[in-house]
Parts: C-alpha cells; sequence; structure tokens
C-alpha cells in the first residue's frame, strides 16, 4: 500500500470563522489506514475545531473534508457515525445508572427475533451481555462484570466502556477527545492499552491529547497545530518529546509553513 492509497481521511485547506476570530486557517489532514494519529497543540491552536469537523459537529466555511478519497459533507455528527466514524468526547456520554452491556449498545439496542422485537419492540438482553462480554474479551478490557452499574465503575473503567462502545460500532475510524483527561495512572495505563487494542484491530484512531508522554506511548505520528495552522506533521522516532513540545510553542521551527501571528 502506498501512503496514498492509504489514506482513510483527509482534509485539504480547512477554514472556520467565528466572526473575525479564524479558527482554523487552512489545515491539512491526513490519517492513515491502521494508525494513531495524535493531534497536539496549545490552548486555541484548533484542536477541538478541527475534531467537531471531522466529527460533524461543525461546517467548514472552506475547504474540503476527504474520507476513503471521496469529498464528502457531514450534516450533523450521525452522519458522520452512519459512514462509520465514532467519536469519543472529554465529556463521558454513558448512563450511569444503566449496566455495561446497555451502555455499550446506547442507541443501537437489539431486538428479540420476531413478532416479539418487530411488534412488540422487546429487547434481546441476554444477546447484548454475550456480544458485550465477547467484544471486551477481544478488546482485553477487564471489567467486574458485564452487568454492573456504570456509577459503580471507576473513572478509567466508565472511560473504557465509552472508548469500547466506540471501537464495536467504528467502521472507518475512532476520535478521541482527551480521553485520559483527569485520570488516575493505573486508569490512564487502562486507557491507553485500549487505544492499542483498537489500532491492533485495524482501525486507525485520531488521538486528541495535551498529555505528552500519553502521547509518545501510544502515536505513530503527531499532528502539531499552533495559531489555527499545522506547523509540523511527525513521529515520536524523529522528535524528542522537548522537540515536539517546542515545534508547538514556536520555540523550534515546524515542517509546515508557520502560522503568521
Amino acid at each position: 500500500m502506498t501512503a496514498m492509497t492509504s489514506l482513510i481521511m483527509e482534509t485539504r485547506g480547512i477554514v472556520k470563522r467565528y466572526g473575525h476570530v479564524t479558527a482554523l486557517g487552512g489545515v491539512d489532514f491526513e490519517l492513515r489506514d491502521g494508525e494513531v494519529l495524535a493531534v497536539i497543540g496549545d490552548n486555541g491552536a484548533g484542536k477541538s475545531t478541527l475534531v467537531k469537523v471531522l466529527s460533524g459537529a461543525i461546517n467548514p466555511d472552506e475547504g474540503e473534508v476527504l474520507l476513503d478519497g471521496q469529498a464528502i459533507h457531514f450534516s450533523s455528527p450521525l452522519d458522520a457515525r452512519i459512514r462509520g466514524i465514532e467519536t469519543v468526547y472529554q465529556e463521558l456520554a454513558v448512563a450511569p445508572a444503566l449496566d455495561i452491556a446497555s451502555n455499550l449498545y446506547l442507541g443501537r439496542e437489539l431486538r428479540r427475533a420476531g413478532p416479539l422485537g418487530r411488534w412488540l419492540r422487546m429487547l434481546d438482553k441476554p444477546k447484548m451481555k454475550r456480544e458485550a462480554q465477547r467484544h471486551m474479551d477481544e478488546l482485553k478490557f477487564r471489567l467486574p462484570g458485564i452487568t454492573h452499574a456504570v456509577e459503580d465503575l471507576s473513572g478509567g473503567q466508565r472511560q473504557g466502556v465509552a472508548v469500547a462502545r466506540a471501537a464495536v460500532f467504528a467502521r472507518k475510524l475512532v476520535i478521541m477527545d482527551e480521553p485520559t483527561a483527569a485520570l488516575g495512572v493505573r486508569e490512564t495505563g487502562q486507557v491507553l492499552d485500549l487505544i492499542k487494542a483498537i489500532r491492533d484491530r485495524g482501525l486507525p484512531v485520531i488521538l486528541i491529547s495535551h498529555n505528552m508522554p500519553n502521547v509518545f506511548e501510544v502515536a505513530d505520528r503527531i499532528h502539531v497545530m499552533r495559531l489555527g495552522r499545522r506547523v509540523a506533521l511527525t513521529d515520536p522516532k524523529s522528535h524528542s518529546m522537548a522537540d515536539v513540545v517546542a515545534i508547538m510553542t514556536g520555540a523550534m521551527p515546524g515542517t509546515d509553513p508557520v502560522p503568521e501571528a
């Protein structure tokens, strides 16, 4: 596979303005098949806006988004999900009172076969529990039990449920916005292992993070943003953590054109 044919998602010259403020000033972006691509930058660099464009939450003012080489237009996040893109936001979208299996299938509940499911809309809870356990086993994510309520789980385990749900239903890629924020060391390790497991299953991951050690542990490449533009596209093998931080803050020149202040 060449680099061009292995591109899953791409943007060309994405611009997004909010009044007189330019949040994205012509961003190019490339996600390859089977990689973890980290997106980093200081506050105000444009990371969140880029994620919203990629996940269908907002439409760019200029530029285009391509999926599998074809230009696409997302009308909503649901449209992106229909096309196989799942997003895990920093604010967890879980139902604490429901069990793990119910959360995994939240909005995608399985109905019982025959008239009971078709006409009475009865859910096939035993099947959802079996499938949820199988998915968790495949991802090697340890939980106390698939029937436990999410509100009884630790912060890392709750995040793991949200990440696992994205991994189960994503067909193209998974976007993660600060998935380890506010987690302890042990819980962060669980989530990072889950990200690696998703990559190992062949799904590319876009990881937005401020945590440089986390980025250097799981990322295959690093997309560095500053002032609404990409200033470098590198990887942990070619640049040290100090180098990447220097590029991000402007102390070291990047490989892409430096945006004007």
